[in-house]
């Protein structure tokens, strides 16, 4: 299923566009780790926010509540669900040091972002429209 725009209006040079037809669900993509950074365990969710809290509550997954994986080290936001999956298994497919350099790349200190702050947006955003001008 693919997203249209709906052409609202249009005059010389400028066009409208309604994007309320551009509602697609935010997938976020993640990594947590232990308090060592030595094990990490890489997630899709729909709400980032949410989906760590249970890990750090012991029920996010039996894997993370066994390796005491409880802090987010890394994360990305995708449009649409199904293309956060993807990524996902992308992930889980890369090599130990890929993660790891990964992770620093945004990360350098490894700290947990969930402690920093994460986006409270896991709601339905618009799908961004390239205008030319």
């Amino acid at each position: 299923m693919g997203c249209h725009p709906e052409l609202v209006s249009g005059s010389a040079g400028r066009v409208e566009v309604n994007t309320n037809s551009c509602k697609m669900k935010v997938g976020y993509v993640y990594i947590m780790s232990n308090m060592t950074r030595t094990t990490f365990y890489i997630g899709v969710t729909n709400d980032l926010k949410n989906r760590v809290e249970e890990h750090k509550e012991g029920s996010g997954s039996v894997f993370t509540r066994k390796y005491k994986l409880y802090y987010l080290v890394y994360f990305e936001r995708i449009f649409g669900i199904n293309n956060a999956i993807k990524r996902e298994k992308q992930l889980k497919n890369w090599h130990r040091e890929w993660k790891i350099n990964l992770i620093k790349s945004v990360n350098p200190e490894m700290l947990d972002l969930f402690e920093i702050g994460i986006p409270d947006d896991t709601e339905q955003v618009a799908l961004p429209i390239n205008n030319k001008e």
